[in-house]
Parts: structure tokens; sequence; C-alpha cells
């Protein structure tokens, strides 16, 4: 193995951070450190070919690589995608609805729009940000980032003659939204730190005329149309403040409104329906309450109180239909849906598993009478079920298949408890195969940030595991949002340590409970879920064998103090500004890459992007770099960075698969030892 790798370079002439010039982006030291860094990780893969190979074919063998997704209904067409065998991305169609307004396809009308596969061709990467038919149908626009750096080019194209054009819009984000006139789009760009900041209108064969900017680098902005297509509707938010702006979407030249001044700490977003703007709001209850407004007569002294705060449950999300509110809670952990049906009672949508996932998905035209929820759970793929608004009845529409042997009751899946140090009670999601006995190897997730919940997902590769004897599991910290608006207010900020402190109780429970031991538990995390993960190793090495990090925010201190990089000022109101003595000391005390020491470290298995914009490729490299020179011990320390990807990592499907089978080829082979 290179020098480089067993002792990396540690250079102090730029300041007291000695990795600091693995910063310095396309320089040829820097590429060749990664470089390195990847050919150690073949290296060591090397060996396991064969599990790995194996584990990439269990993957694929149980996705149905031919599939026809749920086609959805607009006006006289329905529009679906089909994924075929052997293609990284899917292609999206379009085809006449049957006159008696079922789903069945029509493949004698049928229209390809797109195949991301012929534009994926000459490129590494390729991701389809925004995918929008015209109100008339003739139009398609859609948006295309070919390098992961979450810019766009933005196209679009005639579903009359297949034309396609262009939109002169630099550094564009993925959003694009339609006016009611067929020819205008309103589209959102970039400023330099790489924050949606500015709103365009957009025609072919026009220059962009700018409507609208955003200059506070804490907000970010972005644009939609309303759920009844009457409005064009600008949201301008940061992580505690929000604003609406709107225009008619018959007008797109008219002047924009303001629906509510922004206020420092008062969120709020809104939609249009029926009875006029639909607006969830904190204004009187941190756990939001809901509210509607007359378009005429905007401002917040006229809005008009529909449901209050309730102080035990939050209010995450409203789906507006023509015919009826969905209400989306967050209550002990789950989320609950409310339906409010115009001229009915009130009624609560009931699902079968003690933990889930479950929401409101878009396919459903605005008077339909019908939603879909996506439901899933740990042991049941995903499914899409029709929910009639008036009855309530559920019928499913299309389930996730499982290709070959598969039984969800061969599962079991468990909610547990764990108590934090302040008495907090943390939800644990956890699923064993259903003859599980004893202590095992467990793979533990957590997130704990921005108020994301990470609901039990269902997933084809971790099979692989848990048909192993593996258990897996998920610690809802806090950070999230899991037990409501509260439970993310205690894990930001002066409350962060809450996340970490957490998520240790949560292991340390697991092993009390039988269900691990530290010789066999793993851990992981991505983005600000591999702060978590590389904080809680700095602090208690000892109780993990192994740990996973992606794309991992570990460098949060020098990010933090460089304002120059993308994204980093919306931050403070996360993780607070180190301009403040307090905020300084607080962030050092807890960011994994300045709090490295000697001591015996897990087996570390760690991602990057070399085109992140979120997380710095180099967040990743420096960490990796510090630990090789400073721990104890010699356990495997991989760092696979991916040169054509940003904080996703790879674009393909089947890439995407080769990816997991390496993460788990390397969990599987240092828990074995």
């Amino acid at each position: 193995m290179s020098p480089e790798l067993h002792q990396p370079i540690a250079r102090r002439e730029s300041g007291e951070d000695p990795y600091r010039w693995l910063e310095q982006r396309d320089t040829p030291e820097v590429i060749q450190h990664l470089q390195v860094e990847n050919e150690h990780t073949d290296a060591w893969m090397a060996p396991h070919a064969e599990l790995r190979e194996q584990l990439f074919q269990e993957i694929r063998g149980r996705i149905r690589e031919t599939d026809l997704g749920l086609p959805s209904p607009k006006g006289t067409w329905l529009y679906y995608q089909r994924t075929e065998a052997g293609a990284e991305y899917p292609r999206y169609y379009r085809c006449r609805r049957p006159a008696d307004q079922s789903l069945h396809i029509d493949t004698s009308t049928e229209q390809l729009l797109l195949d991301l596969n012929q534009l994926a061709e000459n490129e590494d990467f390729l991701e389809l940000g925004d995918f929008s038919v015209s109100p008339d149908q003739h139009w398609l626009a859609y948006s295309l980032d070919t390098q992961g750096n979450e810019v766009y080019q933005l196209y679009v194209r005639s579903l009359l003659n297949d034309e396609i054009y262009s939109l002169p819009l630099e550094n564009a984000g993925g959003n694009l939204c339609w006016a009611n006139d067929n020819r205008t789009l309103f589209a959102i760009s970039l400023d330099d730190s790489a924050r949606p900041a500015h709103l365009w209108r957009l025609r072919r064969d026009e220059e962009p005329v700018r409507v609208f900017d955003e200059p506070d680098a804490l907000f970010y902005l972005s644009v939609y149309r309303s759920s009844s297509e009457h409005f064009i509707c600008v949201s301008s938010s940061s992580k505690n403040t929000g604003e609406v702006h709107f225009l008619p979407a018959d007008q797109p030249e008219a002047p924009l409104e303001c629906l509510a001044a922004r206020q420092t700490g008062h969120e709020y977003d809104a939609d249009h329906g029926e009875q006029g703007f639909i607006i969830r709001s904190n204004s009187a209850g941190e756990n939001f309450g809901l509210y509607r407004c007359d378009p005429a007569t905007p401002g917040q002294s006229n809005w008009q109180l529909l449901c209050p705060a309730d102080p035990a449950h939050t209010l995450e999300d409203v789906e507006v239909q023509r015919d009826a509110l969905i209400l989306q809670y967050r209550c002990d952990g789950l989320c609950r849906l409310d339906v409010l049906p115009v001229g009915a009672d009130a009624y609560q949508v009931q699902m079968p598993d003690a933990a889930y996932s479950l929401h409101v998905q878009s396919g459903e035209e605005y008077q339909s009478p019908q939603v879909r929820l996506r439901y899933e759970s740990l042991n049941r793929p995903a499914e899409i079920r029709a929910l009639n608004l008036k009855s309530g009845e559920q019928t499913v529409l299309k389930q996730t298949p499982v290709e070959g042997p598969f039984d969800p009751e061969a599962y079991r899946v468990e909610r547990l408890w764990a108590i934090a140090d302040d008495g907090a009670r943390i939800p644990v999601s956890l699923i064993e195969r259903s003859d599980a006995s004893g202590s095992g190897p467990l793979y533990l997730y957590g997130y704990g940030a921005y108020g994301a919940s990470m609901d039990p997902w269902f997933s084809h590769a971790r099979l692989s595991l848990l048909d192993r004897g593996w258990r897996f599991a998920i610690a809802h910290v806090r950070g999230g949002a899991e037990m409501g608006e509260y439970w993310y207010q205690q894990g930001k900020l002066e409350h962060k340590g809450n996340t970490f402190s957490d998520f240790i109780r949560c292991a340390e429970q697991l092993i009390e409970q039988g269900k691990t031991d530290p010789g066999h538990l793993v851990i992981a995390g991505g983005s600000a879920g591999g702060l978590l993960i590389g904080n809680v190793i700095n602090q208690r090495p000892e109780l993990f064998r192994a740990a996973v990090a992606d794309v991992p925010f570990v460098d949060v201190w020098n990010t933090m103090n460089n304002p120059e990089l993308p994204l980093t000022i919306g931050e403070y109101e996360e993780w607070g500004d180190p301009n403040e003595p307090e905020v300084a000391a607080r962030i050092k005390g807890y960011a994994p890459y300045e709090n490295v020491s000697a001591k015996a470290y897990p087996a570390l298995f760690v991602t990057a992007g070399y085109h992140d914009v979120r997380v710095q490729y180099w967040e990743a490299a420096k960490w990796v770099a510090r630990l090789r020179a400073t721990r104890s011990n010699q356990a495997p320390l991989l760092l696979r960075t991916q040169m054509s990807a940003g904080h996703g990592g790879a674009s393909g499907r089947y890439q995407a698969m080769r990816d997991i089978a390496e993460e788990y080829t390397f969990l599987l082979t240092v828990c074995s030892v």
C-alpha cells in the first residue's frame, strides 16, 4: 500500500486544519489521493469479490426488472413509466385514457415521452429533476443534472412534433412550473452559494425574465402550482420561517402578492382549493394549526381558523382535494391521516402494522373522488392504495413485487422504546426473522436532523442481511420529528447533544435486551446522519463493531466557519452561528473531525460524492485521513469516493445495487471475524 494511505500528509501552513489541502478541488494531488483511497478499497474488496457478486445477484434477483408503473390520469391521457431488464433508468410514456376511465394501458395509442437510458448514453451520471406536462398536454418540460452537483439544464419538448428546445437559464435548479397559457414556465436559479434564490419567467425563443429575488441567505426559494391549478405559488423558507407569494396561473405576468409577510419564527405553507388558500401555520402553537384565506384579501389578519394546533400531535402536512382535506399528523412516532370530506363527517385512516410509513402520494387529479396512499413497513414492500374520500374504503392498486421466495410473515416487526438519559422515550423500529432468538448481528440506522422523520421502510436488499440472521433497527432520535415538532426542537442548536446520547442509549438498550452485543453491532447513517455516526464512535468506540458513514457531514466546524461554501449560511438555524462564542464551543465539542483521538475505532466504511454540493467530498476524505493518522488500531478503514456523483450517490439502479452489495460485503466480512 502507498505511504500516503498509511501516513496521510498533514500540512499546517494553511492554518490549524492539517488536511485542508484536500479541499483544493481538481488539483492533481487531491485527485491522486482520492484515487489511492479508491484503489485501497478495491484491494480490500478483491478477496471478497465472490461474496459481493453473490449479494448483487441476490438483490437484483428480488427486483422485478421489467415492470410497469401505476398510471396517473390527466384529462384524456394516462401517464406512466416502464423499467426494463438491463436498463439503468425508466422510460416515460403516455396513452389515451379508456372511455371507462380505468387505468388500462392502451399500447395502440402509446407515446414515448422521455427515455433516460438514451440520454444517459454519453453521461457518467444522469438525474431527472422535474417532469411537468403543460395544462393542454401538448408540451413536456423537464430538467436534467449530468454531474450530480444539482445544477440542471432545462428542456421543453413538443408532444405533437417531438421538437426539443433548450431553455437558456444558467445555474438552474430542477424546479419547473407551467402557467395556464401553455407557453410560460416559471423556474428557479441558484446563486453563487448554490442556494435557490431567483425566480424566472421563461418562454420558448425568448430571453428569461427575472420575476423575484430572495436576497436573504437563510432562505430557499421554490415555485409550484396550487392543487386547484388556479395559482402559481412561490415559497421562501428558512429553517424556522416561511413566506408565500402568489399570482393567478391565468395571468403569468401579474405581480406577485404576499399571503403573509415573514416574521422570524413563523413557519407556514399554503395550497389552494375550494375553500381558498389552505394554510398550515405555527403562529398559535408549535404543533401547527390549519387556516383558510380568501385570495382576494391576503394578509395574516384575514386568516380564518379551521383546526387549532393540537398540543399532543403535530400537523405535518395537508393534501388539498376538491372534495376533502387530508391532514397528516405525527403521533407517537407514526403518521396518522385524518380526512375532512366536504359535507360528511371526518374520519381517521386505519393501518394494520405496528411500525410503518404512510403518506399521500400524487397521481390523482384534483377533482378525483379518491387519493392515493403509499404504505409500507419493514416487512411489507410498498403498496399504493386508493382511498375513497367519502367512504374511507381502501383498495390496493399496486404492490411492489418481491421476486423469488418471500413471505412477510417470516419476519417479525416490533416497536421498542429506549429510555434517554433525561427520561425521554425514544422509539426504535426493529425487524428480525420470526424464528430469531438470542444475540446476533444488528444493523442500527440513525439520522436525527432537520426535522426529517425516518419512518420504517422496506428494502429488497436488506433481506440479504435478515436471511443471514441479522436484525435491522432504526433509532428515531431527537432532531428528527418522529414524535412531533417538539422532538425536532429538542435535537437542534443547544439541544444537539440529545441526538447523540439518544442513539447511544438505543444501542445500549438493544444490547441489554439481548438483541445484539458490541462485537456484532453495526451502525450507519448518511449526511447529517454521518455526523451522528462520527460523533458516537468518538464517544463510545467500544460499543460498535463497525460503522457506515455515507457522504457524512463530519467536518461541521470548518464548514460552518466558511460562509462561501454552498448552503452554509442557511444552516445557521439548524446548528447555530459559529461567530457566537457559546455556539462555537458547542460545535467544536461535538464535531467528529475535530475530536478524533488516539483510540481504537470500529471498522469503518465511508462514502463521498465528488460533485456533492450539500456535503463536500473533502469532509469524508479529511476525516478518514485524520483517523488513519491518529487512531490506535488498524481495523479496516475504507473510503469510496464516487467521482461522477453527488449527494445521492450513483444514478443508475444497477450501480446503486452494486454499491449496496459492496457495503454489505464489508459488514458481513468484518462481523464474521
